[in-house]
């Protein structure tokens, strides 16, 4: 098992907290928001790391080297064009080779536990991949996962405006009391994720969206694995977030 963070973006919702540090490198009671993360990974047994860079590259590259203090193996390949989250993992190809890899967005803080029991879901079978995720009230603020009886997906509505939520209502894919579930931005995927990557196009907003790779898999038949994530997760996506995390001390 390998690792992949992506880290390439500047986090314009930081404001000006992110004009010189990249918005992982934004500290956390002392600590990079990354360095919990790469901690977090090496404890679980992961420790050949490749770091997608972008914004500011070589403060995350200098930080880390060559992983050797933090107990891992490290690599980086930078984002030039930051067109979304579907075609950065391909810079990790060559890193990946046959092995599958843990993949996290590098803002995305839970507890150390969530990678090890990860990687226990992903060996209970043959599956193509695991996609955490955690329970939400609100639909329409990330994408929204429907699940089989095994808890694989079934299907991926990602960002549901109101007409959608109201249709996924009608069609019994929203049930009243069922939770709603968020992706939480954590994955283990086999290097077969490329093979979708390869074929994407760019969302109405403009992007490659990793989602549309993983609506892609559940259409080709495989099996993605869900999880909840148990205990903490924290997306740490504005200074409102940053600041109550400091404040937790």
């Amino acid at each position: 098992m390998k690792a992949v963070i992506l880290a390439a973006g500047k986090g314009t919702r930081m404001r000006e907290l992110t004009n010189e540090l990249p918005k992982p490198m934004l500290r956390v009671q002392g600590k990079p928001i990354l360095e919990y993360i790469v901690a977090g990974v090496v404890a679980a047994g992961v420790r050949e790391i490749f770091i997608v860079t972008g914004w500011r590259a070589e403060v995350i590259e200098n930080h880390f080297g060559d992983g050797s203090k933090f107990g891992a193996r490290i690599a980086f390949g930078r984002q030039v064009v930051q067109d979304g989250t579907g075609k950065a993992p391909e810079l990790a190809k060559d890193f990946i080779g046959d092995s599958p890899f843990l993949l996290t967005y590098g803002d995305i803080l839970v507890t150390p536990d969530t990678y090890p029991q990860m990687i226990r879901r992903f060996d209970e079978s043959d599956f193509a991949g695991v996609i955490t995720v955690t329970p939400g009230e609100d639909v329409t603020k990330g994408g929204l996962n429907f699940f089989d009886e095994q808890f694989c997906l079934k299907r991926l509505v990602e960002k549901p405006s109101l007409a959608q939520v109201e249709q996924l209502r009608r069609e019994g894919w929203l049930k009243p009391g069922a939770p709603a579930w968020y992706n939480a931005g954590i994955y283990i995927f086999r290097p077969s994720l490329f093979d979708f990557t390869s074929r994407l196009q760019k969302s109405p907003r403009g992007e490659y969206e990793l989602t549309d790779a993983i609506s892609a898999i559940v259409a080709s038949g495989q099996k993605l694995a869900g999880l909840e994530i148990q205990g903490r997760w924290v997306d740490v996506r504005d200074p409102e977030t940053l600041a109550k995390l400091e404040s937790e001390a």
